[in-house]
């Protein structure tokens, strides 16, 4: 069962990243996980929702709430009892999107800090865009 989770998360998110790209936005990309193929889990569900409306935050220019959400959907995930390497993945996950949060609110470091540690969390493609991006927009 965990295999087919991580299976549709990740697709999902793959398939949902490019949708969820914010073109206005220098092409950051934010991960969303699709609920209606993840496990019933309250707990999960709580993560999944904060996670997917940190993501809706940002889109709706409300970074803020969208950086709150993030923070919260990390709380959650570590209070989870999910195998640690899934753990470890959605953190990352869960980090980039705070980082673009933090960057379209030009706060520069703390989404550094953010995009940094998720790339060395996950090696994720898209993690590894949103890093890159950052430098390039900042000039590093």
């Amino acid at each position: 069962m965990f295999s087919t989770l991580m299976k549709r998360v990740a697709l999902s998110s793959l398939l949902t990243c490019s949708a969820m790209a914010v073109a206005d936005q220098s092409d950051y990309k934010l991960m969303v996980i699709d609920q209606s193929i993840t496990a019933d889990v309250a707990q999960n569900r709580q993560y999944e929702q904060a996670f997917n409306d940190c993501a809706l935050s940002v889109k709706e220019k409300k970074f803020s709430e969208a950086e709150t959400l993030c923070s919260k959907a990390i709380s959650l995930l570590n209070t989870s009892k999910v195998p640690s390497y899934k753990r470890r993945e959605l953190t990352s996950f869960t980090l980039s999107n705070r980082g673009v949060a933090r960057i379209m609110s030009e706060n520069d470091t703390a989404a550094l800090s953010d995009f940094y540690e998720a790339v060395q969390i996950s090696g994720n493609e898209l993690v590894e865009h949103n890093l890159t991006r950052a430098k390039k927009n900042l000039a590093l």
